[in-house]
């Protein structure tokens, strides 16, 4: 018997039978959280925090995606709690302590997600010679005016020079990624992470800057997980 087909925001239970039915696997929260699956939850417009939603009066499905927030839920919290997400326009922002608190069966996860996830599993059950390469995320970084953008501020040094020139103050080679060094020079990518640590270790450009810089650029979002991993081992 074939599973109807999701709603755009599939329920916990929805997501899990689908997915089971799919792979012929049990699913539950702490898998799909593993293999990477953002939780949203929707809030109503709520005037305590108003930098959250701008125009969406009617509210907007917020995600989950800071590691302590996912982490907690797959241990087997009982609720959500949300400490950091993005607002209605897709920033990212720290919520006021203690953050916001949810029944778990207020989570969404939407429905590209779990196709994406479901083709994934099936590309990787196949025999490796029938495997089509993946670019992974460390292989790509941001452009020279986003590292600009987002650190250029914070020391000061010549940055747009110091980073053409692969100087070692950001890193062994610069923090540049090894697969664009081959390109044209105005398609070399950086990894922000790595940019981030150089100014620490060499300028003593504070954590909490840097930090700081993480939250207010959306370009810098898939490198966030790898900065928590980060300051996690850096004690931080």
């Amino acid at each position: 018997m074939n599973h109807p087909d999701l709603a755009y925001r599939a329920t916990l239970a929805e997501a899990c039978t689908w997915l089971q039915e799919q792979t012929g696997n049990a699913w539950r929260l702490a898998s799909l959280i593993e293999y990477g699956i953002t939780p949203y939850v929707w809030l109503d417009y709520n005037d305590q925090f108003p930098e959250l939603f701008g125009d969406a009066n009617g509210g907007y499905a917020a995600p989950i995606f800071f590691q302590g927030d996912t982490q907690r839920l797959a241990a087997g919290s009982a609720d959500v709690l949300i400490t950091m997400t993005k607002d209605a326009d897709k920033i990212a922002i720290q919520l006021p302590s203690p953050g916001i608190r949810a029944p778990l069966d207020d989570l969404r996860f939407l429905r590209k997600d779990l196709n994406r996830l479901l083709e994934q599993i099936k590309k990787d059950a196949l025999p490796a010679k029938e495997q089509k390469p993946i670019i992974v995320e460390s292989n790509k970084g941001i452009i020279k005016e986003q590292a600009i953008l987002a650190f250029a501020s914070l020391v000061k040094i010549n940055f747009e020079v110091a980073l053409m020139n692969g100087e070692a103050i950001f890193g062994d080679e610069g923090a540049r990624i090894k697969s664009s060094a081959k390109a044209a020079k105005n398609k070399w990518l950086w990894n922000p992470v790595t940019l981030a640590l150089g100014l620490n270790d060499n300028y003593r450009v504070p954590m909490s800057r840097l930090k700081r810089v993480f939250m207010e650029h959306e370009f810098l979002m898939p490198w966030m997980a790898q900065w928590q991993d980060t300051l996690a081992l850096l004690g931080e």
